[in-house]
């Protein structure tokens, strides 16, 4: 079964420089999955903190499942991420000595399971940002002027 993209952060690649991505699962319980499913979930202003070994992804809000009303669960609720034992070493490692953060890019689904794509990344300065912007609008404009170039040469 192909992997379905539920719900993606757009605003972290805007926000942050992307180092290295990891793929984790996201342990949920019965009416989250089906939330999920239904693609009532946001990563927005969400990241992933390691304690005590485990990993875990704050603030991702998962509405509630209309459904399930005797099971509801928290939207905001902590919720472990499985990650093997070298990754999140490797995670804590770089979190700790040079100032990254781990936030999630994506969740999807794949064979059915709840998957989220997590980044180690580096916050970006308001000049950063400010480059970025500069250097889309400049590709805009080439990519303008190149189709009105070859519009006007057609006749």
């Amino acid at each position: 079964m192909p992997e379905r993209t539920v719900v993606t952060n757009r605003r972290a690649r805007r926000e942050y420089f992307i180092e290295d991505t990891y793929e984790a699962g996201l342990v949920l319980t019965g009416p989250e999955i089906k939330s999920v499913r239904a693609g009532r979930a946001n990563l927005q202003d969400s990241y992933v903190v390691i304690r005590e070994g485990e990993a875990w992804l704050l603030n991702a809000h998962i509405a509630p499942y209309k459904q399930a009303s005797h099971q509801d669960h928290e939207p905001k609720r902590e919720r472990k991420l499985l990650l093997h034992r070298l990754q999140l070493d490797r995670l804590a490692g770089k979190v700790q000595a040079k100032g990254y953060t781990i936030i999630p890019l994506r969740l999807y689904l794949r064979d059915n399971l709840a998957k989220v794509e997590i980044a180690l990344a580096k916050g970006k300065k308001l000049y950063d940002k400010r480059a970025d912007v500069a250097k889309r609008e400049a590709q805009r404009e080439m990519e303008r002027a190149l189709r009105r170039g070859g519009q006007n040469g057609v006749r």
